[in-house]
């Protein structure tokens, strides 16, 4: 995610860093690069010359100019800056004191709208909701079966009334999911190509209708520019309480997030990070602004890997680990469980120093011929690796689409794995965060 605009950006601030003196003259050509790299990035140019004004004023004061190191403290005022930039603090969604809590997604049409209205609900029912999925875009064809399918998909209800009025499904909605006892509507809505007067004559119809008590515009986060003047539309019709930034998995240059905030005045609350319906996250400024800044992020990781770690299974791993008894039956569950945390390249980005080891090539790929050599072995040879001989690693590779060598290489790789955890079980105090899968 926002892979150029962090290596730019790194670049640039690395100038900062060595400052020994913050004086207006030094300190002018790595603004300048900073602001460069915020245009190249598509961000608004007003917002863009806001933020490096605010970051020149403060860095001139006195207070830095008195500091034990000026270059480090001015790191820390493009960071501050850039997390009143995108919103200071995480803004959680509202809910009613009626169920069901109505949430409207509005938006262009390919934004994403409908895949988010599934992630959104998959990720409330996990936190003990029980939302219901309402079809109301009766404009775009086979909208209504798409929402079928994401609701299968995440294990949610979905309620239609084919091509009729959205307003009419709307309110029907509503006595649908009280019948079901259901405490969240997700309203998934028509968009268009591009804004047109009928558009937001039905939504403005529909919000009218039903009071939504969140309606969420979904923002294509590879639109830049195109996406903060479409939020600014939306905003002046539908007056919305947040929004949310989709495919921030592919080539985004992250100007949309660091503009869109800025001109609408209105909270990013979610961004989508892939096409799987748990690649959804709650949007933090302080955390991405530490991202795009290249300094990792670490309690999203923690949070993801509690969410993919089983904490029975961890306690019994811990067990084992005590009783140097690390197999590599256990070795293939920690690689799922790192599996089920997303891409690796996301994950690593989370990882402070991550973007700036340029050798190190991170491929979620790497990990196939991992569980493929482990999965072609037999359970006594995962439990005893040392058992595995010459006729036996032929088999092995064969057997995995591998080669010897691949499988020499992950013997030997687990072989330095058990002696680490040797000396972690001996060290006794010092442990991993509770939750983390091995590696991490």
């Amino acid at each position: 995610m926002f892979d150029e605009l962090i290596h730019k950006l790194d670049g640039a601030v690395k100038n900062l860093r060595g400052m020994g003196k913050i004086t207006e003259k030094n300190i002018a050509d790595p603004l300048r690069d900073i602001r460069r790299v915020l245009l190249e990035a598509d961000v608004n140019y007003k917002v863009a010359k806001t933020f490096i004004a605010a970051v020149k004023e403060k860095a001139l004061g006195e207070e830095v100019l008195r500091s034990i190191s000026p270059g480090q403290q001015v790191v820390k005022i493009v960071h501050d800056e850039m997390v009143r930039l995108l919103g200071q603090s995480h803004q959680e969604l509202k809910f009613g004191h009626m169920p069901p809590s109505v949430i409207m997604v509005v938006g262009l049409q390919g934004s994403g709208k409908t895949t988010f209205a599934g992630k959104l609900g998959k990720s409330l029912k996990k936190k003990g909701y029980f939302p219901m999925l309402v079809a109301a875009d009766v404009v775009r064809p086979a909208a209504i079966d798409q929402l079928h399918t994401v609701g299968a998909q995440a294990d949610l209800p979905v309620f239609s009334m084919g091509q009729v009025d959205p307003v009419d499904i709307a309110k029907a909605g509503i006595v649908e999911a009280r019948q079901k006892s259901c405490d969240v509507m997700i309203l998934d809505t028509a968009g268009r190509l591009h804004i047109d007067e009928s558009m937001m004559d039905e939504l403005e119809a529909v919000k009218a209708a039903v009071k939504p008590t969140e309606i969420l515009f979904v923002a294509d986060g590879m639109t830049g520019q195109d996406a903060v003047r479409s939020a600014q539309a939306f905003l002046d019709r539908l007056d919305y309480q947040g929004i949310v930034l989709t495919k921030l998995d592919g080539d985004a240059k992250g100007g949309a997030a660091l503009s869109i905030r800025a001109v609408t005045g209105r909270p990013i609350k979610f961004i989508s990070t892939g096409e799987r319906l748990d690649e959804l996250e709650a949007f933090h400024p302080d955390r991405m602004a530490s991202r795009i800044l290249g300094m990792g992020d670490v309690l999203s990781l923690v949070e993801k890997a509690q969410e993919a770690v089983d904490l029975g299974d961890a306690e019994k791993l811990a067990k084992k680990l005590r009783k140097d008894d690390f197999t590599l039956e256990d070795f293939l569950s920690q690689l799922q469980q790192v599996k089920k945390m997303g891409p690796l390249s996301q994950v690593a980005g989370m990882i402070p120093g991550m973007n700036k080891m340029k050798d190190v090539e991170v491929d979620d790929r790497a990990l196939v011929p991992l569980e493929a050599i482990i999965s072609s072995m037999t359970k006594e040879e995962r439990r005893k690796p040392h058992v595995i001989n010459g006729s036996r690693r032929k088999r092995i590779a064969l057997g995995s689409g591998t080669s010897v060598q691949e499988v020499n290489r992950l013997l030997k790789q687990f072989k330095s794995m058990q002696k680490m955890m040797k000396q972690m079980s001996r060290m006794g105090g010092r442990r991993m965060p509770k939750g983390l899968p091995m590696g991490f």
